[in-house]
C-alpha cells in the first residue's frame, strides 16, 4: 500500500508530487495545492458518475479537487469549470470529483497482469456514511431535502465522499466496464464493513456515503485479450476488488490516524 503524496502535503517536498504508473505507461498522477490530477497522453473511453464529466465519454484527465468540509454549492459543475480555467486546464475531455478528504490521504494501488494493468486512486471520507436500502433523509432531483415525514427544505451539495479512479490498461466491452464498477462498489462496501463504518442516522453498517463517485477509464489497447466480464470470479474482477478494498481501507485508516493525532472527532 502507498500514500504517494503524503510527503508532498505534510513536509512540502515538492519533488514528490508526481506518481508514474507501472500498470499503464504514460499515466501520471500529480499533486497540487488543491487538487490531484491524473492524466494520459491520449483520450480513452470512460464511464463515470463524477459530478463533472459524468456519463459515457472520452477523456485524458481526471481531477480530484479538495473543498472545505463546510463547502456548500448548488452548482458544483460551474465551480469546477472555474477552477479548471484558473489552473489553465481544458474544461473538456475530463472528469472532476470533489472531496473534503485531505489529499495527503490519497491512496494509489496498482496491479499488472496478462489481461490488463490496473491503477486505483482513491480518497475516502465517511462523514456522510449511509446504508443503501435503509430509511434515512433523502433529496429530490432539484436538490431539496425531504425528511421521512415528507417535510422539504433547501439543500445543496455537501462533501464527505469516497472518490475512486480506476484506470484499466486493457480491452473491455461496455458491459465489462459496467461490471467492473459493480465489482468496485462491492469491494468499497466490504472495506467499510471491515472498518466498522456506520450510517450516522440509523447506526446500521454503511454501504457507502451519500455522495460517492467513480470514474473508470479503459485504454482499449490492441494486443490485449478482450474482457467481457469483470465480476468477482474473473481475474480482472478479483484484481479490481483487491485494489479498491486496499485503497479505500488505506485512505480511511490514514484519515483516522490524522484525527487521533489531532484529537479530532
Amino acid at each position: 500500500m502507498t500514500l504517494p503524496f503524503f510527503p508532498y502535503y505534510t513536509h512540502a517536498q515538492a519533488a514528490q508530487n508526481e506518481y508514474a504508473s507501472s500498470a499503464w505507461p504514460g499515466l501520471k498522477i500529480n499533486a497540487y495545492e488543491r487538487h490531484i490530477r491524473a492524466s494520459i497522453p491520449t483520450r480513452v473511453s470512460a464511464l463515470s458518475s463524477a459530478v463533472y464529466g459524468g456519463g459515457m465519454m472520452e477523456l485524458d484527465r481526471i481531477f480530484n479537487i479538495y473543498v472545505d468540509r463546510h463547502y456548500r454549492c448548488d452548482d458544483p459543475p460551474s465551480d469546477i469549470t472555474g477552477l479548471l480555467k484558473g489552473w489553465e486546464e481544458r474544461t473538456t475531455a475530463c472528469a472532476g470529483l470533489l472531496t473534503a478528504v485531505k489529499l495527503a490521504h490519497t491512496s494509489v494501488q496498482e496491479y499488472m497482469g496478462d489481461e490488463a494493468g490496473i491503477l486505483c486512486c482513491t480518497t475516502a471520507g465517511v462523514s456522510n456514511a449511509a446504508r443503501a436500502g435503509s430509511a434515512r433523509t433523502v433529496f429530490d432531483a432539484a436538490g431539496n431535502m425531504a425528511t421521512r415525514e415528507g417535510m422539504a427544505a433547501e439543500s445543496s451539495y455537501t462533501p464527505g465522499t469516497i472518490n475512486i479512479m480506476l484506470w484499466i490498461n486493457g480491452r473491455m466491452t461496455p458491459g465489462a466496464m459496467v461490471n467492473a464498477i459493480q465489482t468496485a462498489v462491492e469491494a468499497k462496501t466490504a472495506a467499510l464493513a471491515d472498518c466498522g463504518v456506520m450510517d450516522a442516522e440509523n447506526g446500521l453498517m454503511a454501504t457507502g456515503t451519500t455522495t460517492d463517485a467513480m470514474v473508470l477509464a479503459a485504454s482499449q489497447v490492441e494486443g490485449k485479450p478482450l474482457i467481457s466480464y469483470a465480476g468477482t470470479a474473473t481475474v480482472i474482477g478479483a484484481a479490481i476488488g483487491r485494489l479498491v478494498y486496499d485503497a479505500v481501507t488505506e485512505s480511511l485508516q490514514a484519515g483516522q490516524a490524522w484525527k487521533e493525532r489531532n484529537n479530532k472527532q
